[in-house]
């Protein structure tokens, strides 16, 4: 089901350029706020030996999101979904972005505390300290997203993947 959902989702080139521009953006948005990226006075990427299970998640919770994002377009555009099936996809990607990010590192911590104060700093302690966590919660909740969208484009379609499979 799966495999076959998503040949019919990215049959079309514009859904291989939604889902790579969209992992390209967010990845290299994550890898700047989580301070492995630099580009001033020099680009460069650093990637210390004990944050690699944090680059991981990050490789992971990109491609979820830009693969449910793709997933969600697709429903839009071709299944004319309405607003409440489609939005599944759209809810799941802006919680595994806000969750895959932290927010307390680098400049984007420094900018939060001075707006927030005591609170901002409060809830940054939090985030820092559970990072990990947080993504993996992120990855569990695109994971879901994911397969309710594939479930919902299967009952939405109302082609036979089977034949699909047999024409190619």
């Amino acid at each position: 089901m799966h495999k076959q959902t998503l040949k019919l989702v990215y049959a079309d080139i514009s859904s291989w350029i939604i889902s790579g521009s969209l992992f390209s953006v967010l990845f290299i948005f994550m890898l700047y706020a989580r301070e492995f990226l630099f580009f001033e006075p020099f680009f460069t990427f650093h990637l210390p030996m004990d944050w690699i299970l944090s680059f991981v998640l990050i490789i992971i919770v990109s491609g979820l999101i830009a693969l449910v994002t793709g997933l969600a377009v697709f429903q839009m555009r071709t299944i004319k979904a309405n607003s409440r099936k489609a939005g599944t996809g759209v809810v799941g990607s802006i919680i595994g972005v806000g969750a895959g990010v932290c927010t307390s590192c680098g400049q984007i911590g420094f900018t939060i505390i001075s707006t927030f104060g005591i609170a901002g700093a409060t809830s940054l302690s939090f985030l820092t300290a559970y990072e990990i966590p947080i993504r993996l919660i992120a990855i569990a909740i695109l994971s879901g997203t994911y397969f309710a969208m594939i479930k919902g484009i299967t009952k939405g379609c109302k082609v036979n993947l089977n034949t699909v499979d047999e024409n190619n």
